[in-house]
């Protein structure tokens, strides 16, 4: 009866270790299965339709680059730049890949709020949100401390296949174009 014994007690140790070993895997892959991608991210073409910005996560919030551009270059023949931005230094900065969304974070209705938009052909940066108002649809709201006198765009997606204009850019460098130090925080960045 103890050989028995011995032996229950040998299949429920060898039980409990693979259980030991089973359950917090399934712990972790109900943890990988909670954190999706949001929906908002991805590939937007601007309102103008002259633009795409490439929403991504950066940590737990959202943020955004120009990833495409109808026109790489100004009516001179010279890469697009930052001309405006309030910082003197970065204006020599290439609009393609210029950070111009960051710091939404997830809201209980669904949407993405407290975060900043920042427009480069004005240099002004606004506080902003973003919700999706249909699966291709993106709803931009900027506006300045309070939502009352806010204005809001609506941004279409755009195929994932578009064509980047850092690959295009890369072709043609800018002659003469600085380069701001890319570790230096932005103006807006951190309201």
């Amino acid at each position: 009866m103890l050989r028995g014994t011995k032996t229950q007690s040998t299949g429920r140790s060898r039980f409990a270790s693979k259980f030991g070993v089973l359950i917090p895997a399934l712990f972790l892959a109900g943890g990988v299965q909670a954190q999706t991608v949001p929906r908002e991210t991805g590939l937007w073409y601007d309102d103008t339709g002259k633009g795409a910005v490439e929403i991504i996560p950066c940590g737990d919030s959202l943020c955004g680059r120009i990833a495409w551009l109808k026109d790489l270059v100004n009516a001179e023949g010279q890469p697009l730049v930052d001309r405006y931005n309030p910082n003197p230094a970065r204006r020599t900065t290439p609009i393609c890949g210029l950070q111009v969304l960051g710091g939404l974070k997830p809201m209980s209705g669904g949407s993405w709020d407290t975060g900043w938009i920042y427009d480069p052909k004005t240099g002004k940066a606004y506080d902003a949100a973003i919700a999706l108002t249909a699966p291709d649809q993106l709803k931009v709201t900027g506006y300045k401390g309070i939502k009352l006198l806010s204005k809001s765009f609506v941004w279409k997606r755009a195929p994932g296949d578009l064509p980047r204009c850092d690959s295009q850019a890369a072709k043609s460098p800018a002659p003469g174009a600085g380069t701001a130090n890319a570790s230096e925080a932005l103006p807006w960045a951190n309201r």
